[in-house]
């Protein structure tokens, strides 16, 4: 063999190395996001009220097995069309279609299956956003209704415009992991949710708001907690490979921007309500994440603190303010994904490291805002006005899981 020859083979070799590492990488990203739905289901089912937990924790499970099939039959091909007109594309429907396990495939970053799996995460996860805030009173089928058509085809349609190469990647747009493609996108239908659906009975009472004690804290700790491990998939594997400048550069600024979040959260409630709010240092935690997800990989650390911090300022006044507004969230959906989903997505207009345009940012949060909420309103409202998406007063009251399940979350049975 020649010494050319000895250098190609090399060569070669190298190059399979690395896209193996990089592919691996992917794939153990890509199961740090669905242990997400684990914990979305503690969070949900922590916070909401015993009598329901069943009916939530099913939703959360059907959730990503609507996303995941929806994405399959059409969601990919939707989300990246290949050559279009950057406002709407498709590829067609079913997946395999691609170059499979190719090194050409991505750059050597992963495979064609790989690239389907990871992104399809990502799809039932804003689905899930939704599921959180409409809790405890909405129909399960029109839940799922709502989220085969939300996450199937206008998820991806609208994540075309960024990541499938449409038009606002032409402006210059940037959204590293999602805080607007995937959390915004997710907020706006929990927005539109919990508006058509309305409040539970008895949440707001002669301008008052009545609390409705969780079921489960520690359960929603945990939820918390599994989630900000999620992240580290959520944001490291957006890397797109197992580059270990980079990917672990990205997991910094994402756990600290989770930290100042949390202790924001706590500080600025204790202000409010001069108490230890345990939840709001949770949410402020997923406030800090929602908002670096956005440009986790072109902020400063520095910068990557003070934007968690102004997160979990955020989260706090975002959910008082719903509450002015009789808008029932059971979870702090919409504070925590939409109004940090935002906030996170212009913090890259300001802090990136680089040519970003705060006024491009902004273009990308209102184009998603007037398509994503209209879009989800009108949905509900046909649902509410055709099969119904609220449950009867009395399952309500009673609780859900009794009158839709025949089964409750948490029973003890003594012998005789």
């Amino acid at each position: 063999m020649t010494v050319s020859a000895e250098v190609a083979q090399e060569a070669s070799e190298g190059a399979v190395a690395l896209f193996t590492a990089n592919n691996v990488w992917m794939m153990l990203a890509t199961g740090l996001v669905f242990i997400m739905h684990l914990g979305f289901a503690g969070v949900e089912a922590g916070f909401g009220q015993s009598k329901n937990t069943v009916n939530i924790l099913f939703k959360n499970t059907i959730t990503p097995i609507i996303g995941i099939l929806t994405y399959c039959l059409c969601g990919f091909n939707l989300m990246y069309p290949g050559d279009f007109n950057g406002i709407f594309g498709f590829a067609g429907f079913g997946i395999g279609a691609g170059d499979g396990a190719s090194i050409d495939y991505a750059g050597g970053g992963y495979t064609y299956w790989t690239d389907f799996l990871f992104q399809g995460m990502f799809a039932a996860t804003a689905a899930t956003i939704v599921s959180g805030a409409i809790a405890e009173r909405v129909k399960v089928s029109a839940y799922m209704i709502f989220t085969v058509l939300y996450v199937g085809f206008v998820y991806p349609w609208l994540g075309s415009w960024k990541w499938g190469g449409g038009w606002l990647d032409g402006m210059g747009f940037y959204d590293f992991a999602g805080s607007t493609l995937v959390h915004s996108v997710g907020g706006w239908g929990a927005l539109a949710g919990i508006i058509v659906i309305g409040p539970r009975l008895g949440k707001y009472v002669d301008g008052k708001v009545i609390d409705k004690p969780g079921a489960s804290v520690p359960l929603a700790v945990i939820g918390v907690f599994l989630l900000w491990l999620g992240w580290f998939g959520f944001n490291g594997g957006s890397v797109l490979s197992a580059d270990p400048d980079l990917t672990s550069y990205v997991l910094v600024t994402t756990s600290l921007a989770a930290c100042t979040g949390g202790l924001f959260g706590f500080f600025t409630a204790y202000f409010v309500f001069k108490r230890l709010d345990l939840g709001m240092v949770l949410n402020g935690i997923l406030a800090g994440l929602v908002g670096i997800t956005a440009g986790a990989d072109v902020v400063s650390i520095n910068a990557s603190l003070i934007i968690g911090a102004v997160a979990g300022v955020i989260v706090v006044f975002s959910a008082i303010t719903l509450d002015k507004f009789k808008l029932d969230d059971v979870v702090g959906a919409v504070s925590v994904h939409l109004s940090c989903g935002i906030w996170g997505t212009l913090a890259v207009g300001i802090f990136g490291i680089g040519e970003f345009s705060f006024m491009t940012q902004l273009i990308g949060v209102l184009a998603y805002g007037a398509v994503a909420f209209p879009i989800a309103f009108i949905l509900f409202f046909i649902l509410k006005s055709t099969l119904g998406v609220r449950v009867s007063e009395q399952h309500e009251t009673e609780g859900l899981d009794s009158h839709e399940h025949g089964i409750r979350g948490y029973t003890i049975v003594y012998d005789d």
